[in-house]
């Protein structure tokens, strides 16, 4: 879907701060009058909190709405919140809120999303969408999509992160390869990076905005609370004003664009690396024609195509190869999995022709 996309982010980094819930009338005010002075460009608040199980808070609702319409009037500031269903929607336009939200859990679900998007038509709104809870491109775009189709054409993502079941230091796991894949589909399209909900800790806040910042995000939303200690809600993930004041003076911008000074240099690089790339291909290519032999040895004597010792194997000697030429495990996990994944499917296409052939 070709979508005509409108900036939200009109400069670089774009700072939305605040605390995840909007808890009592003075912990938001107290918050917001330790951001003001910063000159943030969005107060966040969650007034309805879509928790994992029941008996959680779940936000103060409504009342909530109010609060964020005194940090308007008090601070100057232009406030965003969360919303999942029409009765949001409407409050929340009726309180004046500047932007709105989409949360990982309502991204998941089309029916909650279509719910808002309806709930959106005729009004003229800037709306940011989360990522899902699970790493889930379509899912995204379909969210995206669905806002757009409603008429707004304000509209940007915010990189949360992906569960994950394994232990990890994470939170969410950033799967920023996802995101950068978004990109590559809208280049338009303006990217946030949630690092509190990314990292789930205040230690590593710092280094999760730094990351996003390299990869040319456009900036930030970071859960800050006037006393984290004792929030109601994600107390570890949580920081200071003070604290919040810190990390963004510690923050590297990158610039967007590249000095037509640099470019001879960066374009011979980018010449190599083309090489290294067609080279990689052509030993891709000789690879899975050993791979289809294999299949044809396979088919002949009745053996199975996957054979776990000998992916083991593999897999084994590549990670501890790539480690000592200075590649991280990682990479080399997931680039060995997806030639594994292709040369097993070359083979079955072998043995399936060969079937084929003699029905």
């Amino acid at each position: 879907m070709e979508m005509n996309i409108q900036p939200i982010f009109k400069k670089r980094p774009f700072i939305i701060a605040g605390p995840c819930s909007a808890e009592t009338e003075e912990q938001v005010l107290e918050t917001a009058r330790g951001l003001a002075p910063q000159g943030i460009d969005l107060f966040r608040a969650g007034i309805w909190k879509p928790r994992t199980r029941p008996g959680e808070f779940e936000g103060v609702g409504t009342v909530g709405l109010g609060w964020l319409k005194q940090v308007k009037q008090e601070t100057g500031l232009k406030v965003t919140t969360e919303v999942a269903n029409t009765q949001h929607v409407f409050e929340a336009l009726k309180y004046g809120i500047d932007v709105l939200w989409l949360g990982a859990r309502t991204t998941v679900n089309p029916f909650s999303v279509q719910e808002v998007a309806d709930a959106l038509k005729g009004v003229d709104i800037p709306v940011l969408v989360k990522n899902p809870v699970n790493p889930d491109l379509k899912l995204w775009i379909g969210a995206i999509e669905r806002i757009y189709k409603a008429g707004i054409t304000q509209v940007a993502v915010i990189h949360r992160g992906f569960s994950h079941h394994s232990e990890t230091k994470y939170r969410n796991v950033p799967r920023w390869e996802i995101a950068v894949e978004l990109k590559r589909i809208f280049p338009d399209l303006g990217i946030l990076c949630d690092n509190s909900h990314i990292c789930g800790r205040r230690d590593t806040l710092l280094d999760v905005a730094q990351k996003a910042m390299d990869l040319n995000y456009d900036g930030v939303m970071t859960e800050v609370h006037s006393t984290p200690d004792a929030a109601w809600s994600d107390a570890k993930q949580q920081i200071t004003p003070t604290q919040f004041k810190e990390l963004i003076a510690q923050l590297k911008v990158r610039k967007a664009t590249y000095d037509s000074d640099f470019l001879p240099t960066l374009e011979h690089l980018r010449h190599e690396i083309d090489e290294i790339d067609d080279e990689l291909l052509s030993l891709l290519q000789s690879r899975m024609k050993l791979s289809e032999q294999i299949g044809e040895y396979k088919k002949r004597n009745n053996i199975a195509i996957l054979q776990p010792d000998r992916w083991g194997e593999i897999l084994e000697r590549s990670v501890a190869k790539g480690k000592a030429k200075g590649l991280t495990a990682d990479f080399v996990y997931e680039f060995f999995k997806a030639i594994h994944e292709e040369s097993i499917n070359t083979q079955g296409r072998v043995i399936e022709a060969q079937e084929v052939k003699e029905s």
